[in-house]
């Protein structure tokens, strides 16, 4: 496996329901992961974060079943402040973008995920 020369090591939770989107994810983030953790609803992705709070990187499906990615960013911050979390969302307004920062995600990107916006987007918060 080819290592990100500007990042890599990193502990990746993808919290998505849908099996092709999280595998394509899993694949774009090869390069950076040391470790990556799965979740299919929100309230996995809390337990997961609250027994590894080492996690570097929350890639967030923001409509899941139960508890959604925006409900689940909020639990998370409270007790996880530094944890990176970049939202995906198929409804990416401006509107949106407000509501999922006031929800503690770090930034968001657009389904279906663009690879070279993804990249761009881990090495602007991870670079070495």
């Amino acid at each position: 496996m080819i290592k990100n020369p500007k990042v890599s090591g990193l502990k990746i939770l993808i919290a998505e329901d849908d099996e092709v989107s999280a595998m394509l994810l899993t694949i774009n983030v090869k390069e950076f992961q040391e470790q990556v953790f799965r979740a299919k609803t929100g309230i996995e992705a809390i337990d997961i974060c609250y027994k590894n709070p080492d996690i570097d990187l929350i890639l967030m499906d923001i409509q899941m079943p139960g508890l959604n990615g925006d409900e689940a960013a909020r639990k998370i911050r409270e007790f996880n402040k530094d944890v990176i979390i970049i939202a995906q969302t198929g409804i990416a307004l401006p509107t949106n973008k407000e509501k999922l920062i006031e929800a503690g995600c770090n930034n968001y990107l657009a389904k279906p995920v663009n690879r070279l916006e993804l990249v761009t987007l881990i090495e602007s918060y991870f670079k070495k």
